[in-house]
């Protein structure tokens, strides 16, 4: 993450800029070209949100959980003055940012937000693949949305479970994006649904991936769950974004399994989640961190990728582990409720 400095310029030049953030005459106010990151709000994913779980699970037993894991965001600010843009610098512990890293120029607010809906509904389903993986359980493919005048619009719908594409049987979501992307704009895929009780087949030209015109696009987003009857939600809403994917799959497993992965303690952490149960990195991980601290966490889970910024921000006494993949993380769980020692970012 980039932080903007601006000691160079001198404070009486700032403190001059500041009484001109409006145009005179008018309720128009200048914005600055940056964007304020912050600790974000933290969700325990074995608790409960309004009275619904975070974490719901259906169709199988649950064990009994307790304590924390919770879930970490980074609060963004756009659209600010100057002058509260440098208060935010000044008086908190916010980075100030670009706005293109935010907002990319080229795309709309409505177009960001969402794609950071899509990649919050990939990051559950790949969460849920890479649990039933780790518990052993099987999965299917469900459609979870049909893009607005996609290819697969008039043929594909909102739950249907995709059986096969091409006739080679698929069960998790990244099979199906790596056949797809092993064709060419134009080509045709046979898709086998299973839509209620029946089962259709479905002839789809595929089209061009708005970000790359040489890639093949189905036009459909995908969620994975469980093929034994178990039905897995997550019920967060207003969150973007995949980062939330390891702790979701974490609160899949400990509820699914015997035991308790946090030993009853205070865990919270970031990282992405691959279907092979992979922990990738993130962004703003140092608020996150502040945000776990903030909050009483005893340990944090940190991809390996973000270890030295995960320090830079203030850990008080709570450990901050280094983790690769799921493993990685029950194994520090382990060791850290059982008073053993755990692998830090700090080694």
């Amino acid at each position: 993450m980039s932080t903007v400095v601006w000691g160079a310029i001198p404070v009486v030049l700032l403190a001059g800029l500041v009484t001109i953030d409006h145009i005179p005459g008018t309720d128009i106010s200048l914005t600055v070209p940056y964007a304020a990151q912050g600790p974000g709000p933290t969700f325990n994913t074995l608790g409960d949100v309004d009275g619904t779980p975070v974490v719901e699970i259906e169709g199988a037993d649950t064990d009994e959980t307790s304590g924390n894991l919770n879930m970490t965001t980074v609060s963004v600010r756009t659209n600010m003055t100057l002058a509260q843009a440098l208060g935010r610098w000044l008086l908190t512990d916010d980075t100030l940012i670009p706005i293109d890293q935010v907002l990319p120029p080229d795309r709309s607010e409505e177009e960001i937000q969402e794609s950071n809906q899509q990649a919050f509904v990939s990051s559950e389903a790949a969460a849920t693949v890479a649990a039933m993986n780790y518990l052993d359980k099987p999965t299917v493919v469900v459609v979870h949305e049909v893009v607005d005048n996609a290819p697969s619009e008039g043929k594909v719908e909102a739950k249907d479970v995709l059986v096969a594409l091409d006739g080679k049987e698929v069960s998790q979501p990244g099979t199906v994006q790596e056949l797809v992307q092993a064709k060419k704009p134009g080509e045709e895929v046979e898709l086998t649904l299973r839509r209620g009780d029946e089962e259709v087949t479905e002839t789809v030209t595929l089209g061009s991936h708005p970000d790359d015109e040489k890639l093949a696009l189905l036009g459909i987003t995908m969620t994975s769950e469980p093929a034994d009857d178990i039905s897995v939600a997550y019920n967060l809403n207003d969150v973007g974004g995949p980062s939330a994917g390891m702790i979701f799959s974490l609160a899949v497993i400990d509820k699914l399994s015997p035991g308790e992965l946090n030993g009853g303690r205070f865990v919270a952490g970031t990282g992405t989640i691959s279907e092979d149960g992979t922990v990738g990195p993130i962004g703003g991980i140092s608020h996150k961190v502040a945000a776990a601290e903030e909050e009483g966490a005893e340990l944090f889970l940190a991809p390996s990728a973000n270890c030295a910024e995960a320090l830079s921000a203030d850990t008080g006494e709570m450990v901050v582990a280094r983790v690769d993949t799921l493993d990685d993380a029950i194994e520090a769980m382990d060791a850290f409720s059982a008073g053993k020692e755990v692998r830090t970012c700090a080694k």
